[in-house]
């Protein structure tokens, strides 16, 4: 609910801070007060359009915090966090800047936001029905929304939402595979042909690397053979130095002792070695000289890998899954028919289980709308609109309109007079009527949807007596469930109030001030009543009638 609201250099007002209650809350004051500058300001923090003339003049900036306290597990705090903004327990801060150039700014627990998002943030905080502002009855892409709520169908229709998805993407897969089929037997002789030469030649892992590896070696094959062979007859000419050595500590070994021993096995080890060596350089001499690997047919190999890599537009490294990709959408020719059967198959599965979904959810609205006329009916003859009637209508769409929604579309319609044909509310009643066709509406769904605070504006207008009684009754009985703010110039509303302000204006004419000033005791309350039955001069009548009215309302 909204906790407290900020507002400075907004028009009239200088600096105001009001903290809010729950349940039903009034404000009043006469005509020009500043009623509609409040409503305005909240307005700006729950993102609507921002005008320079809301700046007080002589103020370079205008702003408006409105603090709102939610329940733990309200669909707002899921909506903050999808979007990576950084929210501490429950408590949100709407703020908005406004320059007198009309720029603005927008932030949430004081992080900048777009005005978009504050806005999506300020419509699941509050709803603001007034005589040209009853959003969700003069939006009819909302009343599904609202029948849905009635109906209990919003997890159906969440359910629905995927299974709608699942067809989509069938229909997406066979629509995509047939197109490729149909590419592919456009495409077969090429196909075959680039199957074919791939599959002759045969492409390797890596085999670029090795043939080139091999080409460097046979292009090298003459001066690489001369250094071999200059090492072989270095390791085993006639004057090998190992050897002597060995013969030389051979004559003197039982002469010298032990002490020789070393040596000579240290000697023995280095012929092992070059020995070793001798065998590794003739068998690389001989794989050379054999002629096995032709500079030639290396050439021819690496020059076939090349141009088909060119042909198929890849490196000669993807040689090989081009070949098998090449393979799989010829595969589409041959099996192609039985492939794109199963895909139908999946399509048809996917639409069946969206369809049975949403049949179940159609019926469900069918019965809910009923339901909702009636208990809608109930309401309208206090709000003195006993020949008004209220009609949901379900309409069939077409296919090529259903959604993940459904296949309905849901109108709210009214007919204000006996006879008459319903028709659209904004085309059908009035501004008043459209108000208290809406207080019915909320009143019936008072214990659905996700918003805890409502602001009805003037929503009491053109009527009095017993209509007055009735609308702050409906007023009070919302305010039981949901935070109700409501700007009234009707004393039976005002009565019904669990708490009461006054907007004031004070000042004269160089500088004139709007102030709002909560009513804490029976006597001010009185007063107030008093002057809103009498008017200007409040006559001992008129205090008599106000104590009576709050007596009758006190909820003691």
């Amino acid at each position: 609910m909204l906790t407290s609201l900020m507002i400075q250099n907004v028009v009239l007002i200088d600096h105001l801070e009001i903290e809010f209650q729950s349940g039903l809350c009034t404000l009043t004051g006469e005509t020009g007060a500043g009623k509609s500058i409040l409503l305005e300001s909240l307005g700006l923090a729950l993102g609507a359009r921002a005008e320079a003339r809301l700046v007080r003049a002589g103020q370079d900036q205008a702003s408006v915090s409105a603090v709102f306290e939610v329940s733990p597990d309200h669909p707002v705090l899921s909506y903050c966090r999808e979007r990576e903004l950084l929210i501490d327990g429950t408590e949100l801060i709407l703020r908005r800047t406004l320059k007198s150039d009309g720029r603005s700014k927008a932030f949430l627990n004081d992080q900048a936001v777009s005005i978009s998002l504050l806005a999506e943030v300020g419509a699941h905080l509050v709803e603001i029905h007034g005589q040209h502002e009853t959003q969700g009855l003069l939006d009819p892409a909302t009343h599904r929304l609202h029948l849905d709520q009635f109906a209990g169908a919003e997890p159906a229709v969440s359910d629905l939402k995927k299974l709608w998805q699942d067809w989509r993407t069938a229909e997406k897969n066979y629509a995509a595979q047939q197109e490729k089929a149909a590419q592919a037997r456009a495409d077969e002789t090429y196909l075959r042909q680039a199957v074919e030469d791939l599959e002759d030649l045969n492409p390797q892992e890596n085999e670029e690397v090795d043939l080139t590896d091999i080409r460097t070696r046979l292009m090298n094959r003459e001066q690489i053979l001369e250094g071999l062979n200059t090492a072989y007859y270095a390791l085993n000419g006639e004057h090998d130095p190992v050897q002597a050595a060995a013969r030389a500590l051979d004559r003197i070994a039982e002469k010298a002792g032990d002490r020789v021993n070393d040596p000579l096995a240290a000697l023995d080890r280095a012929t092992a070695e070059i020995q070793e060596a001798l065998s590794l350089i003739q068998s690389f001499s001989g794989d050379l000289s054999d002629g096995e690997q032709n500079l030639a047919e290396i050439d021819d190999r690496l020059f076939a890998l090349k141009a088909q890599a060119r042909k198929h537009h890849c490196a000669i490294a993807d040689l090989p899954a081009k070949c098998r990709e090449l393979s799989d959408t010829l595969a589409l020719i041959v099996s192609g028919e039985e492939h794109l059967a199963l895909l139908a198959q999946q399509v048809q599965a996917a639409k069946a289980r969206y369809m049975a979904q949403a049949q179940e959810i159609s019926e469900l609205r069918r019965r809910a709308a009923g339901d909702l006329d009636a208990a809608v009916a109930k309401e309208l003859p206090p709000l003195k609109m006993e020949r008004a009637r209220f009609v949901t209508q379900i309409d069939p769409l077409p296919e090529p309109e259903w959604s993940e929604n459904g296949l309905d579309r849901v109108r709210f319609l009214v007919a204000t007079n006996p006879g008459s044909a319903p028709g659209a509310l904004n085309k059908i009643a009035s501004g008043g009527e459209m108000s208290r066709f809406m207080l019915a509406l909320k009143v019936v769904m008072a214990e659905l949807g996700s918003v805890e605070t409502m602001i009805f504006d003037e929503v009491d207008a053109g009527i009095g007596g017993a209509t007055a009684d009735a609308v702050g009754e409906r007023l009070a009985r919302l305010g039981r469930q949901l935070q109700i703010l409501v700007v009234t110039h009707s004393p039976q509303v005002a009565a019904r109030g669990a708490f009461h302000w006054i907007v004031q204006k004070t000042g004269n004419d160089n500088a004139v001030t709007t102030n709002i000033v909560p009513l804490k005791t029976a006597p001010e309350r009185r007063e107030e009543i008093a002057r809103m039955l009498s008017g200007a001069e409040i006559t001992g009548e008129a205090r008599r009638a106000a104590e009576k009215l709050l007596l009758v309302n006190d909820p003691s």
